[in-house]
């Protein structure tokens, strides 16, 4: 129980008690009555507060009257004592053990304080009938009416503290359920595995994640724009990574979400709320499967790839260069073989006709073109594709080795050709 549980004092009722005088005749009516009050409330209790409308029915109806009566019963031994010492325990301990129940029920305080409010005005319409019954004096039956909503109040204060104490247990047994379940999917774990999880997780899976690599500080800044079954894994991308570089970036000031269902036009959504924040998001996947748009999302931000001030880096818009990146070594080999017949040249020779090379792939030898995207004339293009064509011979073309060229010098990475030993 909560240290700061109500059940550890009751001095407001206490005091009531203590200074009520009901007499043996109007306590034996009144005990007589309990059963019959204990069953108006609850049928009260379903007729105007929706939320135990179904609850209460059937067997949790009887259960409820009884613990009515069980707890009018503690009030009647209260008022009967006479005694500010009379313990409370027993029936704040039952009250704060409801309140308990109705959080893992999934019902909130609203409709339990609701009931307690109904349950006090029936309760005492019924009991104050009983006591004028019994002749009691007026300022006795006021006095007992404080009693009977203070008493109310404690079994309420009692009941919120159990509804409270219940949502932060389970709430923290519950999000380290979520993160055990985030660092699987980050991991690649087995789709039996990531199921059995998440239904230990109480988490409605998706039909997509989506994951995100974003500045831990913009974290919290749009997790409130997303989707709620988004997974948030506490570990920072130092502890998520293989010892990969991350370029000039602090993986330990990066974070990951998993967004839910950000596919199709949710991803356009999604792109116009982390603009600015300097993120990049992998491509949708099926949930279990998260891992491929997750280390997608982390190739694009080592090859640190840029977009604009403000845009978002979408790795749907770089496929091409995460794909002819994605073996940098194999890459590597590709160039210095394709580019072998420029080895012996002058390396600025070399790198001019490797430019020139590269715009006449990409412009498909469209001279004016190439000569606009390198800012010479086209008489120097033709010029350059001369000296080319006496460098490769009938090379040039064969379909194979265009398609290699083109692969090799598709990313704007250091053209080193192979220099002789």
């Amino acid at each position: 129980m909560s240290a700061t549980d109500p059940t550890r004092h009751a001095s407001r009722t206490a005091r009531g008690a203590a200074e009520l005088k009901l007499g043996e005749a109007a306590i034996g009516l009144l005990r007589a009555r309990l059963p019959e009050i204990a069953g108006l409330t609850v049928t009260a209790i379903i007729v105007e507060v929706p939320g135990y409308t179904n609850a209460l029915a059937g067997p949790m109806g009887a259960k409820i009257e009884n613990a009515v009566q069980f707890a009018l019963g503690g009030f009647l031994r209260l008022a009967s004592s006479g005694e500010p010492g009379t313990p409370l325990a027993p029936t704040l301990e039952a009250a704060y053990v409801l309140g308990r129940g109705e959080a893992r029920s999934g019902r909130s305080m609203d409709a339990l304080l609701a009931a307690y409010r109904v349950g006090a005005r029936v309760s005492w319409r019924e009991l104050s009938r009983t006591a004028v019954e019994a002749s009691l004096p007026a300022d006795t039956v006021a006095k007992f009416a404080e009693l009977v909503f203070a008493y109310i109040d404690e079994l309420s204060a009692a009941s919120v503290s159990g509804h409270t104490d219940e949502l932060a247990t389970t709430g923290r047994v519950r999000q380290r359920y979520l993160q055990v379940l985030s660092r699987s999917l980050l991991q690649g774990d087995t789709r039996e595995h990531l199921i059995a999880k998440a239904e230990q997780a109480d988490w409605d899976p998706p039909r997509t994640l989506t994951a995100v690599i974003l500045p831990s500080a913009h974290l919290r800044g749009v997790l409130g724009a997303l989707d709620p079954r988004t997974l948030h894994p506490d570990d920072d991308l130092a502890d998520l990574t293989t010892p990969d570089p991350l370029g000039e970036e602090d993986p330990a000031e990066l974070g990951v979400l998993l967004v839910a269902d950000a596919d199709g036009s949710a991803r356009t959504t999604l792109l116009r709320t982390l603009r600015g924040r300097q993120a990049t998001v992998g491509p949708a996947q099926p949930w279990t499967t998260v891992r491929t748009s997750y280390l997608r999302a982390l190739q694009a931000r080592r090859l640190q790839l840029t977009a604009g001030a403000d845009a978002v880096v979408d790795t749907e818009s770089h496929l091409a260069t995460l794909v002819v990146t994605s073996d940098p070594t194999a890459l590597d080999d590709l160039r210095r073989q394709v580019l072998a017949p420029l080895a012996d040249l002058r390396p600025a020779t070399a790198d001019r006709l490797t430019e020139t090379l590269r715009e006449w792939l990409l412009h498909l030898g469209r001279r004016d073109d190439v000569a606009a995207a390198l800012h010479i004339h086209p008489q120097t293009v033709r010029y350059r594709m001369t000296q080319l064509r006496q460098l490769f011979g009938p090379r040039l073309d064969d379909p194979q080795v265009i398609l290699d060229l083109t692969i090799a010098l598709s990313a704007k990475a250091p053209l080193e050709p192979a220099r002789p030993a």
